[in-house]
């Protein structure tokens, strides 16, 4: 019985059920290794042994690049949409506001001008939309 406590585990780390034993070696030359650097850099991971690993077995890899402009564009978009949003709301009270105060005649003027002004903004819109799809055709890459 003694002999069986000695072989016990005491502690420790559990062993895998499946450990990668199984070892290869390759060597590169330096026009290799500095392309093998720029696409381990440009994955975003942590270990060289999971970024082969993922290389030799096809795994999707996706490389995220971040491009300052990119980020600017993207922040003055999502602000216009939030302005867009508010003149929306500030539309919808504003016509309700503008027929409960005001004669038919007077309102109708008034939505009028109105229109004229939403017009505006809807050709400002198109070109805003525009011009995010030439800043998609030339500056980010397509995804493949």
């Amino acid at each position: 019985m003694e002999t069986e406590k000695k072989f016990q585990r005491l502690g420790g780390r559990k062993p895998k059920t499946d450990p990668a034993v199984h070892r290869y070696g390759i060597k590169l030359n330096d026009d290799e290794n500095a392309k093998f650097n720029t696409l381990f850099i440009q994955s975003g991971m942590n270990e060289k042994a999971k970024f082969i690993k993922y290389m030799i077995f096809g795994t999707l890899m996706k490389t995220v690049k971040i491009d300052k402009a990119t980020m600017d564009y993207y922040m003055r978009l999502t602000s216009f949409y939030t302005q867009f949003q508010a003149i929306g709301n500030n539309y919808n009270q504003t016509v309700k506001a503008v027929k409960t105060n005001f004669s038919e005649k007077r309102a109708l003027a008034l939505l009028y001008k109105l229109e004229k002004i939403t017009i505006e903004l809807v050709v400002l819109s198109k070109s805003i939309i525009e011009l995010t799809r030439e800043f998609e055709r030339n500056h980010l890459i397509p995804n493949s």
